[in-house]
């Protein structure tokens, strides 16, 4: 027999990291604006849009404006700064399918930067 409550108690705490992001993301269109050349970046790779690939596609594009890549743990450690309610596993797996996809790379010291078609569109759609 299906129990309803069980359910709903396993997805309490999805629900709650959705409510936290999308607190941390109340600007609304500002927010969604903002965001606007990832989103375009998911799309050309065939990816839907999240709010955690949102994050870590950000964090690791401030991470390659500075000059460097950064690791599983640098992308969470940058994300729990912002106050975004990720756990390691979470942003670890967001990081090994964008990966798989292409959009990123790992380096042989374990630490993901943007591949340069993923760069350039991030670039250009953010000049438009």
């Amino acid at each position: 027999m299906y129990n309803q409550q069980q359910s709903l108690i396993a997805e309490r705490p999805k629900l709650k990291a959705r409510q936290a992001l999308a607190n941390t993301t109340s600007g609304g269109d500002t927010e969604r604006h903002g965001n606007e050349h990832i989103r375009e970046l998911l799309r050309s790779y065939g990816l839907r849009t999240s709010l955690i690939r949102l994050k870590v596609i950000d964090a690791l594009h401030m991470a390659d404006r500075n000059g460097r890549s950064i690791g599983v743990r640098g992308v969470h450690s940058q994300l729990e700064q912002l106050d975004i309610p990720l756990s390691f596993l979470s942003v670890r797996e967001v990081l090994k399918r964008l990966c798989t996809e292409g959009v990123i790379s790992m380096g042989s010291d374990k630490c993901y930067s943007l591949n340069a078609e993923a760069r350039n569109i991030l670039e250009h759609t953010r000049s438009r």
